[in-house]
């Protein structure tokens, strides 16, 4: 086991260590085989209460969490914004207070506003879990991404990973280069020079907005789609303009290792981003992704919750 888990919440990547990272992946290994048994389910969190606050539209991450929870044999409690007080005018911090009150343990939060779940974790006894803030990050995504990797490249270190896509508004990408860079892979993020940060380069990873020097060589595509609903204007001319320069079809694959992985946290938008035949090919680990974020986010909430890898063996 790589050390111990000693944190209340699990907010985003940027803070977290080389070794806090290894020991969520691994204690996810140690899950993954629950999904398999004909029973699907373990008592790991029984007697405990989640809420899951989903501010902001989700299918995925919503599901996934739901699902780990039930897998975990925890009691739940599921709001979404427009059914929620705040709809009336209570606060966020109240609606939370007053969901506590009823002495939940874990609140999973995803929210429009970068920072919300920070903001509230000091105030809460109960542990917190960001599933994703406004532009900011999105942990969990990024551990089930990396988990992905390991196990269809057995590693990270070394790696030569590509973003492609709308990194500016991405909280997908965000946590990413903060947990891959830890794991020593090589990150290049490639977009319109209008959506990529400023200064990224300061992150330690090489940025582009040439699109074949990105997919050259690349162990792992991941690639990001559009997030108009993010953006206050136009940072290109148009979405058919986006798709000719940015596109990942089978012919840009041909610059990539013969066994690249293809990654997408989802929506996919066919004909922007990827075209349906990467989508659906070879290289594609999309629903693969899916898959194993059960496994790490049944590990995530077993680590908040006071869990170790040698009782869950």
């Amino acid at each position: 086991m790589t050390g111990t888990w000693t944190r209340k919440d699990l907010l985003g990547i940027r803070d977290l260590s080389r070794q806090e990272i290894q020991l969520l992946l691994e204690t996810a290994k140690s899950f993954q085989e629950i999904s398999l048994r004909p029973v699907k389910k373990v008592p790991a969190l029984r007697g405990k209460t989640v809420a899951n606050l989903f501010f902001e539209p989700s299918t995925r991450t919503r599901i996934s969490f739901e699902l780990a929870e039930k897998r975990l044999s925890a009691d739940t409690i599921n709001m979404v914004g427009s059914t929620s007080s705040m709809v009336k005018g209570e606060s966020l911090k109240d609606t939370v207070r007053n969901i506590e009150s009823l002495k939940v343990d874990i609140v999973v939060m995803r929210h429009s506003s970068s920072g919300a779940p920070h903001r509230l974790a000091p105030l809460l006894k109960a542990s917190v879990i960001n599933a994703g803030d406004g532009i900011n990050e999105h942990p969990t995504q990024a551990l089930l991404d990396m988990f992905t990797i390991l196990e269809k490249k057995k590693k990270l270190e070394g790696l030569k990973v590509s973003f492609i896509g709308d990194i500016l508004h991405s909280r997908v990408a965000r946590s990413n280069l903060w947990g891959l860079t830890k794991m020593g892979a090589r990150v290049t993020v490639c977009g319109p020079k209008t959506l990529l940060p400023p200064e990224i380069e300061k992150l330690g990873v090489h940025a582009t907005t040439d699109l074949g020097e990105a997919v050259h060589g690349a162990d792992v595509l991941n690639l990001l789609r559009i997030q108009l609903e993010r953006q206050t204007e136009s940072f290109f001319p148009s979405i058919r303009e986006y798709a000719t320069s940015y596109q990942i079809d089978r012919e840009i694959l041909k610059q990539a290792k013969p066994d690249v992985l293809i990654m997408h946290p989802g929506p996919v938008n066919r004909g922007v981003e990827i075209t349906s035949q990467v989508v659906d090919g070879p290289y594609s680990v999309i629903l693969d992704q899916v898959t194993h974020g059960l496994a790490v986010r049944m590990a995530v909430l077993y680590l908040l919750s006071g869990g170790s890898r040698e009782e869950e063996a």
